[in-house]
C-alpha cells in the first residue's frame, strides 16, 4: 500500500508543480463528496502540505444536498480522528433536481451546476480563495470524448481555472492518478464511503459507455488513455477547423508574395 499512496502523492505533487495549484497562504477549500476520489484527495493533501515548503490552510467542506439514505456520521467519525478541519452543510437540491428533470433524462448536469453554486457561495462567505475537487485523470480523458461523441465540442476539465464570477481558482491535484489506484488506495484505507443513490441507479449513462470504450481500446494499446491525457495539453490549432481562430476565407491574404523573377536556367 505504500507504494500505491507514493505513486499518487508523486503524480498529486507533480501536478500541484506543473500547474502552480498553491502558494504561500491560501486558504483552501477541498470539497469532500463522500466518493472514494474526494476521499484520497483530501487525505493526501494533507500529507502533501506537511511537506510543502509554502504554507496553506485545508478545510473540508461537504454538502449533504438530502439524498436518500445519505448518513455522514462515518465520515464526522473519520474527519475528527484525523483533526481535519471540516464542515458539512445540508442544503435540500435533490428535491430540485427531480422536480426539474425530465423522466428518463441524466440527473448529473443539474445536480452538479446545484452543488458548484453552493460550494462557490460558502468559499466566498468563509474567504476561502481556492477550490480543489477530486477529479482524476479518468474524468479529464472521459469528458474529452463525451464532448466530441456528444456535444460535437473538443472539451475538457482543466486543472487548473479561475471560476466565472472571478473570485476563485478551482484546481485538480488528481488530474495525473488514474482511478484504478484510486480504487485501491480507497478500499485499503477503508474510507467511510458515502454512496450517491441519486444517478448511482440511473443506467446506460453516457459517462459509463464511453468508460467501457477507453478501456476497449487500452485492451488493444496501453497507451490509449495516456495519449488521451496527452492531447488534452497539447492542441494544435492551425490542424483544426475553428473558424473563431482562423479567419479562414481571408487566408490567402497572409501569404507572403511570390517573387517575380523568374529563377535562371543553369547551363552547361
Amino acid at each position: 500500500m505504500d507504494k500505491i499512496e507514493k505513486k499518487l502523492m508523486h503524480y498529486m505533487s507533480r501536478a500541484i508543480s506543473d500547474y502552480a495549484m498553491f502558494q504561500e497562504g491560501d486558504r483552501v477549500l477541498v470539497c469532500l463528496s463522500g466518493g472514494k476520489d474526494s476521499f484520497t484527495m483530501l487525505h493526501l493533501l494533507h500529507k502533501i502540505r506537511r511537506r510543502a515548503r509554502i504554507n496553506f490552510e485545508l478545510f473540508a467542506f461537504t454538502l449533504d444536498q438530502s439524498q436518500p439514505g445519505w448518513d455522514d456520521s462515518a465520515m464526522r467519525v473519520w474527519l475528527e480522528k484525523h483533526d481535519y478541519p471540516y464542515a458539512i452543510v445540508k442544503k435540500d437540491t435533490y428535491s430540485v433536481v427531480l422536480d426539474k428533470v425530465k423522466e428518463g433524462k441524466t440527473y448529473c448536469s443539474l445536480c452538479s451546476r446545484l452543488r458548484r453554486g453552493n460550494i462557490y457561495g460558502y468559499a466566498e462567505r468563509n474567504n476561502f480563495n481556492k477550490i480543489t475537487l477530486g477529479h482524476h485523470r479518468d474524468d479529464l480523458i472521459e469528458s474529452m470524448l463525451m464532448s466530441i461523441l456528444y456535444n460535437g465540442i473538443v472539451r475538457s476539465m482543466p486543472p487548473k481555472l479561475l471560476n466565472d464570477d472571478k473570485k476563485h481558482i478551482v484546481v485538480r491535484p488528481l488530474v495525473y492518478c488514474q482511478e484504478a489506484d484510486i480504487k485501491t488506495y480507497s478500499e485499503a484505507q477503508q474510507f467511510p464511503i458515502i454512496p450517491c443513490n441519486l444517478c448511482g441507479s440511473q443506467e446506460n449513462l453516457t459517462r459509463q459507455r464511453v468508460k467501457q470504450l477507453i478501456a476497449d481500446l487500452a485492451a488493444q494499446n496501453p497507451k490509449v488513455p495516456s495519449n488521451i491525457l496527452g492531447a488534452i495539453g497539447n492542441i494544435q490549432p492551425s490542424q483544426l477547423m475553428d473558424d473563431n481562430l482562423w479567419d479562414f476565407r481571408n487566408l490567402e491574404d497572409g501569404l507572403t508574395a511570390l517573387s517575380e523573377e523568374t529563377p535562371k536556367s543553369k547551363t552547361g
